[in-house]
């Protein structure tokens, strides 16, 4: 049975989520999906601990993490030709399992975005006074953001903005992140171009090595998966581009290629980056080596002022600012479109599919969505200094969650067309299915290495593991939700309100 109505006879169900449409082309989807990853916010944040983890073979673990993120966009794509919902994940898996696959699926894709929201807002913060201490030309301006007081004050006011600018509509987003994007991917071409051209005479440097690409150098299978872990982490985001499906010029197709496009754009650019600033720094555990434990977790702060000098330094400051804060914008697209959709079918309170008249955008949701974020970044930086770290680590489990359970949807969906060509074999079975039990592969080991608690930041809460805590009990916190859910409004885990042969609610070609 077919996900969607037959495209030959188009059929709106009543319940229109309400959003604009035809508001992003090609372009701008693919700027969206770059936005989300947010390439220099990303990097500065994972290059160190990539390094702790697995040394020179960084280049190689980032590969490795591409390949699972590429093989779930083409299932991504392939359920997005036939039932384009923003709901996508949530979605999918509930059409192709049952109600309370979906219901956890669209969970962790919920914490996956309130996570990486509260660490971009925390990255664009500590950015940000560094920024104005480099203007100003002053060490305690610069020191602001450790200040806890003015670092929570800051996010919060950072969140509240970002908010407010999704609130008011996909048009302005869009607008916003040409600039923004465009700004970040110039300094970031600049900044790996100078550290290419200095390496050698760098204290610390090293000559590239074509090992540092093999993954298989890499001699434990924990350390290649917390690497791996990470890796996923950067390439996150891209599916941006599909929850803006309903909203995009061509939904059945146009967001499966601005998310390959995607993919290709940001492999490209972390390589690069990769390469050239370990050319620069070397993976010492001192001065500007990536191993430092001291910079690890804001790797370009410590390697602005060497690699482009006291004049052009403010320049890759006010990008990861500019990352930070472009992506802290996006991001709040995906959860904002899952609440939308899991209201609208009934597995989340009605209220959160309120759509604004004006700005056609899910209002209520987009509130819920901000003031959950500040939330837990307030709340997770009192209980740990180190939440950044873990909230990373952590992060990476619930990517591998719901990517992972996207990928068997798509298989188990499509089984029965399989046989029916081998284009169909390839696209709607073999690659998802691989990148789905990758996936799978990475968040059971790293489970299992996080309830060690020297894992991350070497934090723990009743001698397990904090990133244990973190991922899996925010996971366990979504089945316990979903029951009392249930128990008060049984309608869509009765399979009343979202069934397989739900019609697609957009026929956009």
């Amino acid at each position: 049975m077919s996900l969607a109505a037959p495209r030959s006879t188009p059929t709106r169900d009543l319940r229109t989520k309400g959003l604009s449409t035809n508001s992003v082309g090609l372009l701008a989807s693919v700027v969206l999906g770059v936005s989300s990853i947010a390439p220099v916010y990303a990097l500065t944040a994972t290059l160190g601990p990539t390094v702790t983890e697995v040394g020179l073979q960084m280049p190689a673990v980032f590969l490795a993490g591409f390949l699972p993120m590429l093989l779930v966009a083409y299932a991504y794509r392939e359920l997005n030709r036939v039932a384009p919902d923003c709901g996508t994940s949530f979605t999918w898996t509930t059409k192709a399992f049952n109600p309370y696959v979906g219901w956890l699926c669209g969970w962790g894709a919920l914490l996956a975005t309130i996570i990486v929201l509260s660490n971009l807002a925390g990255v664009a913060v500590s950015f940000f006074y560094l920024l104005l201490g480099e203007l100003t030309g002053s060490e305690s301006v610069a020191a602001l953001g450790d200040d806890r007081l003015v670092n929570v004050l800051t996010c919060v006011a950072f969140v509240a903005l970002a908010t407010w600018i999704t609130y008011r509509g996909v048009e302005v987003t869009k607008r916003v992140q040409y600039v923004l994007v465009g700004f970040q991917l110039v300094v970031l071409a600049v900044f790996a171009v100078t550290a290419l051209v200095k390496a050698g005479s760098a204290p610390g440097s090293i000559p590239f090595e074509a090992s540092w690409l093999d993954p298989t150098a890499i001699t434990s299978f924990s350390a290649f998966t917390a690497g791996l872990s990470l890796s996923i982490f950067i390439y996150w985001g891209w599916d941006t581009c599909l929850t803006v499906n309903e909203e995009t010029a061509g939904s059945a197709r146009t967001p499966g290629r601005a998310a390959l496009l995607t993919m290709v754009v940001i492999i490209v650019t972390y390589l690069g980056v990769a390469i050239a600033v370990q050319m620069y720094a070397g993976v010492g555990g001192e001065g500007t080596g990536l191993g430092n434990p001291e910079t690890e977790d804001n790797v370009f702060a410590a390697l602005a002022g060497p690699v482009m000098g006291p004049g052009l330094a403010f320049l890759l400051f006010l990008a990861v600012v500019a990352s930070s804060a472009s992506s802290l914008q996006t991001t709040f697209l995906p959860p904002t479109r899952t609440l939308l959709a899991m209201a609208t079918y009934g597995a989340v309170p009605k209220r959160l599919a309120d759509v604004h008249p004006r700005y056609l955008t899910p209002s209520t949701a987009t509130l819920v969505a901000g003031v959950g974020t500040a939330v837990f970044y307030v709340g997770m930086t009192l209980i740990s200094e180190n939440v950044l770290i873990d909230t990373i680590y952590a992060l990476g489990l619930m990517i591998c969650f719901y990517y992972g359970l996207t990928g068997y949807a798509c298989v188990w969906y499509f089984r029965r067309e399989l046989r029916r060509s081998a284009r169909d074999l390839v696209f709607k079975g073999v690659l998802p299915l691989a990148g789905a039990l990758m996936l799978t592969a990475v968040f059971v080991q790293t489970a299992v290495d996080t309830l060690d608690p020297a894992y991350g930041s070497g934090s723990s809460v009743l001698g397990i593991g904090s990133v244990f805590v973190i991922g899996i009990g925010l996971l366990l916190l979504g089945a316990v939700l979903m029951v009392a859910w249930r128990a008060r409004h049984p309608e869509f885990f009765r399979g009343e309100t979202l069934r397989t042969d739900t019609p697609s609610l957009v026929f956009d070609e």
